[in-house]
């Protein structure tokens, strides 16, 4: 089904109840695609070199019904990395809950980042790339802010709810435990990717010793 929207095209199956943009409905089967061709397209060109263009061709769709939801490329992005961030920490929510001990938790968040390194770089290229655009974007910059805030919010939830049930004992509060955690994260993210070929293990225990302290006895 199509619909023309200020003279453009565009298909409407896809106009449905979720996240918005602009005031628009942005969910279903071909906005995953869109998402999914902006992610990759970043990690091949980088988000200079990513235009609809490329996007649109990707994920099978007309350029039409990425500027009917999307007034600019930047939009996208942002779209692109919150959708993958609200995935991934609903995704390692579900495996916390089965964290029994400190040692299960830690053991854990390991695991997620190694996974998430080696499995699915795309996502922490796009992240970088938010970052530094939002360092020359103040539009950019806001939307990064709000979903740091975000994470670290939801991060933080689950050490509270964790500590809670005798799982962590913090020896921060939950928001700068979480904080310090994303930090530990995100650099270890960096250096796997910039030294692929490095067998990084002993430094990951080694960040382990220092996690342990502070979320256990």
């Amino acid at each position: 089904m199509t619909a023309a929207v200020d003279g453009i095209v565009v298909e409407s199956d896809v106009i449905e109840a979720d996240a918005t943009v602009g005031g628009r409905s942005l969910s279903g089967e071909k906005a995953r695609r869109i998402v999914e061709a902006m992610r990759r397209s970043v990690a091949k060109r980088g988000a200079a070199a990513s235009t609809f263009e490329h996007v649109a061709r990707e994920a099978g769709v007309s350029r039409g019904l990425l500027h009917y939801y999307f007034a600019t490329k930047e939009q996208l992005l942002v779209e692109a990395a919150r959708r993958d961030c609200e995935l991934r920490m609903e995704n390692l929510e579900g495996q916390l809950a089965g964290a029994q001990t400190a040692d299960d938790f830690i053991a854990l968040m390991a695991q997620n980042l190694r996974e998430t390194v080696s499995a699915d770089p795309d996502f922490v290229t796009l992240v970088f790339e938010l970052f530094t655009l939002s360092r020359r974007n103040e539009e950019i910059a806001v939307e990064y802010a709000r979903l740091m805030r975000r994470t670290r919010d939801l991060l933080a939830g689950m050490l509270a709810s964790a500590q809670d049930e005798g799982v962590l004992r913090l020896h921060a509060e939950p928001e700068m435990v979480a904080e310090i955690l994303f930090s530990l994260g995100d650099g270890f993210a960096l250096r796997m990717l910039a030294e692929p070929e490095r067998d990084f293990d002993a430094t990951v225990r080694a960040g382990i010793l220092c996690v342990r302290a502070l979320l256990a006895d």
